[in-house]
């Protein structure tokens, strides 16, 4: 079946139902945990419940048929008891234990600067930079919080993992990556290489993990609103462990090239993406099932190019160029250069958008507001215009001479930040309304009557 088929994601109203009221009647047994949520969201604009990692549930309160009302389906096996997931849902797992304790688990990106934040004093178990690393942080009654950092690890245990030096030589290596080639094939070859060394020397999960916490930082880096709300969360301690989902824009050359890249870290294509002919792009969406990594690569996409295979099929030139090209055209490939066009994350939708102004920084109207999904950009962060680049877009035609004379002195629209908040379980993405927002993200548009 066609990818988009396979994966034409649903709303579980009663799942989250569900999932809210194991985690308000988890913050109503421990004051700690309910503390931290309320910090979370004043000082974060996010949910606790987008920060939970998963849930143990004593089998004395609840069963298997309660779970599976809920759509949760059992998985495998733990230390703790028996895993439970719902595969159509991005919820977390469930974990139906017989000690009597109800615990909740949150994730922060780095485990010792939230314990840290915290104050608590507390040595986590696992060796640090391994797979996954956990710490009970505060117990009340049977009511017990827990954190768990994961850098490539799926499981539910800390691990003691050899493969440190390898991990840390890894991450310090992707930060360091070339970027800037004499041209895009020379570059798509050496980063493809370079990453196909990392994974044989470290296995493909880790390196995954590894690759992405530099992507967002290279991101970050040239991102006003990710610096501004990245500094909000590691106030807690929690840097980027609610992202959703981290977004490239590619050429329609080098499609094919990006996705293999990413193939080869382990990812696997989910739903293929088409915004409609008036929005003119369509994108192949990837995750990574133990990184839980999701990747949504946009590219220039004709109505008739929809019906193969185009993550695995070189796409035809053409000489127009779209919204994703043009940026391209301008900014550079994402993988190479330019880096991600944005990085979504999970909050609280209406709280970020009162607060992020308050810094400074300016919100986009929601391109998708929904009692599932809610989603906005931040304004995009304007970046120096490549004089030589911006000459070849205008000598091709896709731009006037007023538009290049006003890109080279106000710079282009580089990346954004997004708001996003999910609920009912929903996992996809809403394509009616990301057609609005592309076109009003076009460079041409920003400067000459657009957003």
């Amino acid at each position: 079946m066609p990818s988009e088929d396979r994966f034409d994601w649903k709303v579980y109203p009663e799942t989250g139902v569900f999932v809210n009221g194991l985690v308000a009647a988890f913050l109503k047994g421990n004051r700690f945990a309910a503390s931290l949520s309320k910090k979370m969201y004043d000082e974060t604009s996010t949910r606790f419940i987008d920060w939970v990692d998963h849930i143990q549930i004593p089998s004395s309160e609840y069963g298997k048929s309660d779970l599976a009302k809920v759509g949760y389906k059992k998985t495998g096996t733990c230390t703790h008891g028996d895993v439970y997931r719902n595969a159509g849902t991005y919820l977390f797992p469930i974990i139906l234990n017989e000690d009597g304790e109800f615990r909740v688990a949150v994730k922060p990106e780095e485990i010792e600067s939230f314990i840290l934040s915290l104050g608590l004093g507390i040595v986590p178990e696992g060796r640090p930079f391994s797979a996954v690393r956990r710490a009970d942080l505060n117990k009340e009654g049977t009511f017990i919080l827990s954190a768990v950092e994961r850098r490539g690890g799926a499981g539910f245990e800390a691990s003691n993992d050899d493969d440190i030096k390898e991990y840390l030589e890894s991450v310090s290596g992707f930060m360091e990556r070339k970027r800037i080639f004499r041209n895009d094939i020379q570059g798509i070859e050496y980063t493809k290489g370079f990453v196909e060394g990392q994974c044989s020397g470290l296995g493909t999960s880790r390196a995954a993990d590894a690759f992405f916490r530099a992507e967002r930082l290279y991101w970050q880096r040239r991102n006003r609103a990710g610096q501004i709300q990245k500094s909000r969360q590691d106030k807690l301690g929690l840097g980027w462990g609610n992202h959703d989902h981290h977004t490239y824009r590619s050429s329609r050359e080098h499609l094919v090239d990006l996705i293999e890249l990413f193939e080869i870290m382990g990812y696997e294509c989910r739903e293929r993406y088409y915004a409609g002919a008036k929005a003119g792009w369509g994108a192949q969406i990837l995750e990574h099932k133990e990184c839980e990594i999701v990747i949504f690569t946009d590219v220039d996409l004709n109505e008739d190019e929809t019906g193969f295979d185009y993550a695995h099929e070189r796409l035809a030139e053409r000489k127009e160029l779209g919204t994703v090209g043009l940026w391209i055209a301008l900014n550079g490939e994402s993988i190479l250069q330019a880096g991600m066009h944005h990085l979504e994350a999970r909050f609280d939708f209406e709280k970020l958008r009162k607060d992020l102004p308050l810094l400074g920084i300016k919100v986009m109207q929601p391109f998708s507001y929904f009692e599932f999904l809610k989603q906005a950009f931040t304004e995009g962060e304007r970046w120096a215009a490549d004089e030589s680049r911006a000459k070849k877009v205008l000598e091709r035609g896709a731009i006037t001479e007023g538009q290049y004379e006003e890109f080279l002195k106000g710079g282009v629209i580089g990346s954004h930040m997004e708001n996003l908040q999910r609920d009912n379980g929903f996992k996809g993405f809403n394509k009616a309304s990301v057609t609005k927002i592309i076109r009003e993200t076009d460079p041409r548009l920003e400067h000459f009557g657009g957003a």
